[in-house]
């Protein structure tokens, strides 16, 4: 009874120990809790944002960050010089289409070219839209729109307008591939370089659906 006794006595200190320790460690738990909830007071991830010469980086939420952009969107050159640009782009890859009916020769070529004209008319319209909501004329003087990206020379057009029949098929093909590609390079850089959500949104469309299409055109190629 007595080695009992002793036993039992030696279980009970053990439970007790062990029912401290963890109520030690939910302690320590709930603290280390409260210090991450304090270093996010929004929750969720946090991002970074560069100070200026002489400061320090300062951290808030996504949500904080995306509110504070969305306050501030006001075109930059960037952001306008990319819907001037792309209006005389989009214009050329028109002219283009508007030869296909009556020279192509595949069908599916001459259903492409139909929803290329579909896209980018539009396009345009929004684009102009944009460009007077901001008070900016669509042109400005002494840009060289033959230096944009993807963009056909004169003679590449005239050889164009002279094929039919299969040549007109793998020409039309060729260019608009490298039409399409400047414009995506055009949407990248716009995408880094503006700082309007507008144009942001319109140069998102366009990588979409120029990649889309040059997948297409590459198969009919």
């Amino acid at each position: 009874m007595k080695v009992f006794g002793r036993s039992g006595r030696r279980v009970g200190a053990a439970a007790s120990l062990t029912l401290l320790a963890l109520l030690v460690l939910l302690a320590l738990t709930a603290c280390d809790s409260g210090s991450q909830t304090k270093s996010r007071p929004g929750g969720g991830p946090s991002v970074i944002v560069p100070g200026g010469p002489g400061e320090q980086n300062r951290t808030m939420s996504a949500a904080d960050a995306a509110a504070q952009r969305a306050e501030d969107d006001s075109p930059n050159s960037a952001d306008v010089s990319y819907a001037r640009m792309m209006i005389e782009h989009h214009r050329q890859a028109l002219e283009m289409t508007e030869l296909a009916p009556d020279r192509a020769e595949s069908a599916s070529l001459k259903r492409l070219a139909e929803r290329i004209a579909a896209a980018q008319g539009p396009e345009i319209a929004a684009m102009r839209g944009w460009l007077t909501t901001h008070g900016k004329a669509e042109k400005s003087g002494g840009h060289q729109h033959g230096s944009m990206p993807g963009m056909a020379t004169e003679a590449q057009l005239s050889q164009l307008r002279a094929a039919r029949g299969k040549a007109f098929d793998q020409l039309f093909l060729t260019l608009m591939i490298t039409h399409h590609e400047g414009a995506i390079t055009m949407a990248t850089d716009v995408k880094a370089q503006g700082n309007n959500l507008l144009v942001e949104e319109m140069a998102d469309d366009v990588v979409a659906q120029q990649t889309t299409e040059i997948t297409r055109m590459r198969t009919l190629l």
